[in-house]
Formats: C-alpha cells, sequence, structure tokens
C-alpha cells in the first residue's frame, strides 16, 4: 500500500509547502504549518464544480454608471440588538460568520433568530454538526419555544448539506459549526485548514448563485481569534464576535467585517433563562451604582459603531516595588504606558513607582483613543485619594506633547451624557459646543487644550 503523501499549510494564509518550516515563508507568521494529508489531484469530473457551474452563469461585462446602486433588502431577525450589528437585518446572499468562546451564547442567539424568522413565513434550516437533534429540541425547550418549525439537519458531510439546501431552498440556513464539515473531495480530516477553507468556499458560492442568507458559525483559538485560515474571514461579508465573560450575565456582539453596514457596531445582551435579550440601555451594565463617588473611578463617553455609551473607568494605585507592575482589562496595555510618561512629563504626575491598574467596568474592550483623558483624570483620582465631582464624566484623546485632540462626533456624545443626567464634562476645546443647546441643559461644558490645563481644572473642581 503507498504511503500517503503529507503536505504542510499555513493556519494564518493558508500557503502550503512540502516540508515543515519554522516560518511560514508566504506571510511570515512563526510556527503556523500544520500538516495534513495531500488531496488527490482533482479529476475532470468534480462533482461540486459540476453543480455550481450550472447555478452560477459568468455575468456579463457592464461599465459601473450601468449599474443600478440600489439598497440592499434587509429582513430583520427579531433581535433588535443582533440587527444593530448585521446593520438592520439578514441580506439575501449574505454570508456571516460569527465565532467566540464555547458556552457564551452563539447557538442559543441563532436558534433564536431563526425562531422569529420562521413565524414570520420564512423558511429556514439549522445545521448542526456538534449535536443531535434531539439535543437541538431540548436547547429549543429550555427557551421557551414551543411549536417552532425552524428545519433541523444534523449533518456534517458537504454534499449532503448542499444538497438539502438546494432541495429545500431555505432563506437563511445556519451551519453550527463550520469547523465540523468536511467534503468527501479532501482527504483531511474536518477541521483541517484545508478542510475550512474549502468548504467554507462552497458554502459562500452557493449563497451568492442562490441568494439564501448563510450563517457559519466558529471556533476560536485560545487567544481569541477564529480558528482556521485567515482567508476565512475574506471569504465572508459579515465577521461577527461574541465577547464577554462566560460568568457574567451580558453578552457584547461586536461587528469586526460588515460589507452591508457600520464596522465596530456593537450588540448588548442579557443571558437569561429565556436566552438572550437585548439590553436597550447598555449605559446601565457599564456603570457602577456608587452612593457617592469614591477615589479612582471616570465616566467615559465612548463611541461605538454609531452608539455612544458611556462606561465607567475605574484606576487603581497602590505602592509598587523595583518593579512595578502596569496592568489593564478592556484597554491596551501599551497605550496605559505611554499615558503614564505624559502624565509625568506634562503633568507632573508621578507613579513611577506605583503599580497601576486600570480596569473597564462591564467587560467592554476599548480601543479608541477618545478614553485616554478619562484614564488619565481616573489614576490621577486614585493617586490623591480625593474622587471626582458627581455626575462627572470626560473624553479625550492625548498626544506625546501633551495637547488633548477632539474626539469624532463630540456632540453626540454630549447629548448622550445629558441625556443620562451628568453635570460636569471635561472635553477637549473642539469638542465644545460653540452655542447652547437645549439638548445640551443642565451639563456644564469645561473645554481643555491641555493635560496640565485639565488636571488644575479637576482640582478646583474639588
Amino acid at each position: 500500500m503507498a504511503k500517503e503523501k503529507s503536505i504542510f499549510t499555513c493556519n494564518e494564509c493558508g500557503a502550503t509547502s512540502a516540508r515543515w518550516l519554522g516560518k511560514c515563508p508566504s506571510c511570515g507568521a512563526w510556527n503556523s504549518l500544520i500538516e495534513s494529508v495531500a488531496e488527490a489531484p482533482a479529476s475532470g469530473k468534480n462533482r461540486l464544480g459540476t453543480a455550481f457551474t450550472a447555478l452560477a452563469p459568468s455575468s456579463e461585462v457592464r461599465a459601473l454608471a450601468a449599474i443600478d446602486a440600489v439598497e440592499v433588502a434587509r429582513t430583520p431577525t427579531g433581535q433588535s440588538e443582533l440587527d444593530r450589528v448585521l446593520g438592520g437585518g439578514i441580506v439575501e446572499g449574505g454570508v456571516v460568520l460569527i465565532g467566540g468562546d464555547p458556552g457564551i451564547g452563539k447557538s442559543t442567539l441563532l436558534l433564536q433568530a431563526l425562531d422569529t424568522l420562521q413565524r414570520a413565513q420564512l423558511n429556514t434550516l439549522y445545521v448542526t454538526g456538534e449535536e443531535s437533534g434531539a439535543q437541538v429540541a431540548l436547547r429549543a425547550r429550555r427557551l421557551g419555544i414551543v411549536g417552532s418549525e425552524v428545519n433541523v439537519l444534523a449533518e456534517i458531510q458537504l454534499e449532503k448539506i448542499l444538497a438539502t439546501l438546494s432541495s429545500q431552498r431555505p432563506a437563511v440556513a445556519v451551519i453550527d459549526s463550520i469547523q465540523t464539515v468536511f467534503s468527501d473531495q479532501l482527504t483531511s480530516a474536518p477541521g483541517s485548514v484545508a478542510q475550512v477553507r474549502e468548504c467554507a468556499a462552497h458554502l459562500t458560492r452557493y449563497a451568492k448563485a442562490s441568494g439564501c442568507a448563510i450563517v457559519l458559525v466558529g471556533h476560536v483559538t485560545k487567544d481569541g481569534q477564529l480558528a482556521g485560515p485567515r482567508v476565512l474571514e475574506h471569504m465572508v461579508d459579515t465577521v461577527l464576535y461574541f465577547e464577554g465573560d462566560t460568568h457574567s450575565s451580558y453578552r457584547l456582539v461586536r461587528a469586526i467585517k460588515n460589507r452591508f453596514g457600520a464596522v465596530n457596531e456593537i450588540g448588548v445582551f442579557a443571558m437569561t433563562e429565556r436566552g438572550l435579550k437585548g439590553v436597550s440601555n447598555p449605559s446601565a451594565i457599564f456603570l457602577s451604582q456608587h452612593a457617592q463617588p469614591v477615589p479612582g473611578s471616570c465616566v467615559l463617553v465612548t463611541l461605538e459603531g454609531t452608539r455612544p455609551m458611556l462606561v465607567e473607568i475605574q484606576a487603581l494605585v497602590d505602592s509598587g516595588g523595583p518593579s512595578p507592575r502596569r496592568l489593564s482589562v478592556g484597554l491596551e496595555r501599551d497605550r496605559l504606558a505611554m499615558l503614564l510618561a505624559v502624565l509625568h512629563q506634562h503633568a507632573g504626575v508621578a507613579t513611577g513607582d506605583q503599580d497601576v491598574f486600570v480596569n473597564a467596568v462591564g467587560g467592554v474592550r476599548i480601543s479608541e483613543p477618545a478614553a485616554d483623558l478619562a484614564v488619565m483624570l481616573a489614576i490621577t483620582s486614585s493617586l490623591r485619594g480625593k474622587p471626582l465631582p458627581k455626575g462627572f464624566i470626560a473624553f479625550g484623546e492625548v498626544g506625546l506633547a501633551g495637547e488633548i485632540r477632539p474626539a469624532p462626533r463630540g456632540q453626540e456624545r454630549l447629548k448622550e451624557a445629558a441625556k443620562l443626567g451628568f453635570s460636569v464634562a471635561v472635553v477637549p476645546k473642539a469638542n465644545a459646543p460653540k452655542k447652547a443647546e437645549k439638548s445640551l441643559e443642565g451639563l456644564t461644558i469645561h473645554a481643555v487644550e491641555r493635560v496640565d490645563e485639565a488636571m488644575a481644572l479637576v482640582r478646583g473642581l474639588d
């Protein structure tokens, strides 16, 4: 019996090599080559290729000006927060990839959405490769889904899944998960780079040819990244990530890529006995309920996609040893080190011998630089042991020269803070309103240009 040949495939870019290498010659990633069995050369009779040749005929060449630019139609899923992340709803022929930690609620949310779509007289299909049909029915019973007509298929072979999709013609189909699906055209095991790439490519091609919206559930690695080749994210139209602690009752769904909507939009959900429920006022879960202001706490108005949100930034400064620690949760650690250096150089606040811990309350991850000023004010408040005034908010980007730069859409941030009853705001000078607005009544706005000016202003508000 002839020995099967092995090839090594890069887990990042999908490039192949005849032997193992420590560094991928294509993308430069280290230790990313994984051994798999080399597939046999494709014969002239490829069942998948023949099927899709009939489904997707070639289109004619047209001038860009001759193509009608029409808005894509969207179908609401019944989950308002999920619709917000998707850009308004499911798009016909769109492919969505959703990933997250095990047990965080991916299957629960999608089963709820499919049930709502089915009750709106849409044909739906739930393909499960990790559970049996009975297990899916038990989950539906726990969620209170009774009398649902969602079609369920327990299958992992790609050819059978495509045959079912062609016969059933669903408007929306969920594949849970793409790592369990395999094609008998390949000899590698399910979950390998080759299988994930090829199965996702064929499902995407079917979605574009038939108009069926397909949602792929993906596994994540220990680093929180989607497992499989990086090209998987480039194939699909939308990439969603589930965030949050599985021990917490709140979940965040963030759009990393969206060809039909805003990027970095987030949806906030609360896990209940009846599944995931959308949170209409997410600012409430990111703010601690202090009876009185406490040192080291500053409220930030951040922007997630199109939604301004209030998030509490907490800081704790404690006496450290010869090697003080800098730890941040929900914020970039390197940016925290930079802010401490700016705070020392331009405001005279030294923390070189102190441990500094910074946390964004509620498990939210903040990546925008507009959080700089709030982080610095929280650190200074903890170091001085004096709380910031009640009803205090701040936002603004801080530069290495000590200047405070404006944040995008500052007026919307101020209106959100005024709506929730905040009374004092420290903002960049460029974000200060030029004239009095009725929507900002009750909010005293202090405009600052430099870090030392902001620190002196806060000391005067004590």
